[in-house]
């Protein structure tokens, strides 16, 4: 029988994911298949989805054998209570080396001064040389697929790197940390402070006037994981005192980030557009076909969602 799938995003995504889709499942064996952007509810077999997108209500979709998200993050799904079928979370490799690229830019950047030269050709002679990444203490809260493998190119570039996740991990070349006090201890040694974990209950407003406190004098703040880890009103406060040295923010609670809001005009905030790092096409398109091709084998999905953790 035909394999029913549904592309459940917005229009935009169609014409660019259409064609490596298809040559994706063709790839894999997969060749009887009928990939469409409406297909009775009923019929679907398996279903591409992002949360902005115009499945909301996955009720009549009885027969799904899988939802698999477009997108890495899950949270504005996971919650829905409409959601019946399993949920695949995006893992896939441009969007992991992606992260990697821009997470590292960054922390080079601030390690060894940049903005200081790129902003300053005021005609003063500045000779501060910064110290070697292996005297530069790094800390990265979330050890997922995203956060190991930026803390293994930091830890190949030799910089003294911390991870910090909620269940414990062992990973070379990082001192991993976990719980409570392996927060604190994560915390109090992050000259640069990589946020790379997901948005659930447990890790709203993490980074709160407490434990932005725990951070050492002049800390650096880098946050492409999720707008809600860090509580705004007590980041600025911190900035302001200089507690914090520079918070450099890819994500928000709002976005487009409002023009009116603080962190636009802040001296000491450097503002991306959430672009730290992209699902593509062709990457994605292979995970979406692997995941096809293994229900239709019988064999366990991969990157299923755990709904009682929400990652």
């Amino acid at each position: 029988m035909t394999i029913q799938i549904l592309f459940a995003a917005q229009d935009p995504r169609w014409p660019q994911y259409e064609g490596p889709l298809r040559h994706a499942l063709e790839r894999t064996g997969i060749t009887d298949f009928n990939l469409a952007r409406d297909i009775a509810p009923e019929q679907v077999d398996y279903m591409v989805v992002a949360p902005n997108g115009p499945v909301q209500d996955f009720t009549p979709y009885k027969n799904c054998k899988v939802a698999m998200n477009l997108w890495a993050g899950v949270e504005n799904i996971i919650g829905n209570p409409t959601l019946h079928m399993p949920l695949a979370r995006m893992v896939d490799h441009g969007l992991t080396r992606g992260m990697v690229e821009w997470v590292t830019g960054h922390v080079l950047r601030h390690h060894l001064g940049m903005d200081a030269h790129i902003h300053g050709q005021d005609g003063k002679w500045r000779t501060h040389i910064p110290p070697l990444a292996e005297q530069r203490r790094v800390t990265i809260l979330g050890l997922g697929e995203l956060g190991a493998e930026c803390g293994d190119a930091l830890n190949y570039l030799k910089f003294d790197v911390t991870g910090w996740s909620r269940s414990p991990k062992d990973l070379p070349g990082i001192r991993c940390l976990h719980g409570e006090d392996g927060l604190r201890e994560a915390l109090s040694t992050a000259e640069i402070l990589v946020l790379l974990l997901p948005n659930t209950p447990q890790t709203e407003n993490l980074l709160d006037a407490q434990r932005l406190a725990m951070l050492p004098q002049g800390a650096i703040i880098i946050n492409p994981g999720r707008g809600p880890l860090i509580d705004d009103q007590a980041l600025l406060e911190a900035l302001d005192t200089g507690h914090i040295a520079h918070a450099t923010l890819d994500v928000f609670r709002t976005e487009p980030l409002p023009e009116n809001d603080p962190y636009w005009s802040h001296p000491s905030v450097t503002v991306t557009p959430h672009i730290a790092s992209e699902t593509r096409d062709e990457t994605a398109s292979q995970v979406i076909a692997e995941n096809i091709r293994r229900g239709e084998a019988g064999e366990p999905f991969l990157h299923l969602v755990d709904p009682k953790l929400g990652y």
